[in-house]
């Protein structure tokens, strides 16, 4: 029996499947409301037989934007575009949906990648952005404005308001972003991070604020509603965050209700050297594991069913997450589970779609219904 396939959960959200759908921004939001293709997008991949769909780091005020584009949760017109696409994916699948809630930090204002990702310029539309300290991503890029006492009550309360907005959505999770160098993880890492308060300087007061957050968004959500946390497991880059760290930040969410942990890696520094391979993070995971009492998922370049399984086996990881692979082939999980011997969920227009050497692929599908 496949162990990819069998049931999890986070919490008391039970998962059909340990396949996740990782948060791919989309930059393609107008005011920070989903549109059109975010009706297409999230529609195909809620279609896919996967365990769990996570939506898009969709940002918790306008200034916390990578970019225009990018999707929001902080405007009642916010809240009901989502609810749309919700409502159109709730009538044809049964994946549980979360969402990840993000605030880009320094890293804010920026041109959508396909664009060149740069800066964006006053008359483009250029906001000031904020970070731990007024350090810029890159050099020649406008510095940060530090964020003062106020600023990080206004940042936390904003945290708050997008998960009580998410919950009144019916979403199924939330994952809080403090990986790939946005503002949660410019707090953690010291590269980012070089305060002299008490959110700055050692371990345990760089890791302040985004516990704090986390409290907060925990405490203001219903205990149905698993909250957990991406981060980078380091920041590939000597000096800064590292898997040592992150295990003791995994233990202090773990102790403050998280429901799970996702893995991923970098983003907080131009001088990264990322050693990319498949699975290249997965090891990052497996570490975390072993010294945390909670559900980690692994991510980064896995893209194959038998190198899924494998991680899922060895106990590496509670959970797989595709990102790329996914978008490439929006049905990954039907391959897999006919791959892996196993079942998966497929919406009833399809059913006659599944090869006869593999009747049972979807289940209960009844091939020759009309």
């Amino acid at each position: 029996m496949s162990l990819l396939f069998s049931p999890f959960s986070l919490g008391p959200l039970a998962l059909r499947n340990r396949i996740v759908i990782a948060p791919m921004c989309q930059y393609s939001a107008e005011d920070g409301n989903a549109a059109d293709w975010h009706l297409i997008h999230l529609g195909q991949l809620a279609l896919s037989g996967a365990g769990l769909l996570i939506i898009e780091a969709t940002a918790v005020e306008a200034l916390g934007r990578i970019t225009l584009g990018d999707l929001g949760l902080y405007t009642d017109d916010n809240q009901a575009a989502l609810a749309r696409v919700l409502a159109a994916i709730r009538r044809h699948s049964r994946i549980p949906v979360a969402i990840q809630l993000g605030h880009a930090g320094r890293k804010a204002s920026s041109h959508v990648p396909w664009a060149g990702g740069q800066c964006l310029a006053p008359a483009e539309g250029a906001w000031q952005t904020v970070a731990p300290s007024a350090l810029p991503h890159a050099p020649g890029e406008p510095p940060p404005t530090a964020l003062d006492a106020d600023g990080l009550a206004r940042v936390k309360a904003a945290f708050v308001r997008a998960a009580q907005r998410a919950d009144a959505l019916g979403l199924d999770a939330i994952e809080l972003h403090a990986a790939h160098g946005y503002l949660l993880h410019q707090f953690l890492s010291p590269i980012a991070n070089r305060r002299e308060d008490e959110f700055g300087g050692s371990l345990e007061r760089r890791m302040r604020f985004p516990l704090e957050v986390f409290e907060a968004v925990r405490a203001a959500v219903p205990q149905r509603m698993p909250v957990g946390v991406r981060i980078s497991a380091t920041d590939w880059v000597e000096g800064g965050w590292d898997v040592d760290q992150s295990i003791a930040f995994a233990q202090g969410l773990a102790q403050r209700g998280c429901s799970f942990i996702h893995v991923s890696s970098g983003g907080v520094s131009p001088q990264q050297k990322i050693p990319v391979g498949p699975g290249y993070q997965v090891p990052l995971a497996e570490r975390i594991r072993a010294a945390v009492d909670m559900p980690v998922i692994a991510v980064g370049l896995v893209t194959e069913p038998q190198q899924a399984e494998a991680i899922v086996a060895a106990g590496q990881s509670d959970l797989v997450a595709l990102a790329r692979a996914i978008l490439f082939e929006p049905h990954w999980p039907w391959r897999a589970a006919a791959e892996l011997g196993a079942q998966v969920e497929a919406p009833p227009q399809y059913w006659r779609s599944q090869p006869r050497e593999l009747k049972a692929l979807f289940g209960d599908a009844r091939i020759g219904q009309r």
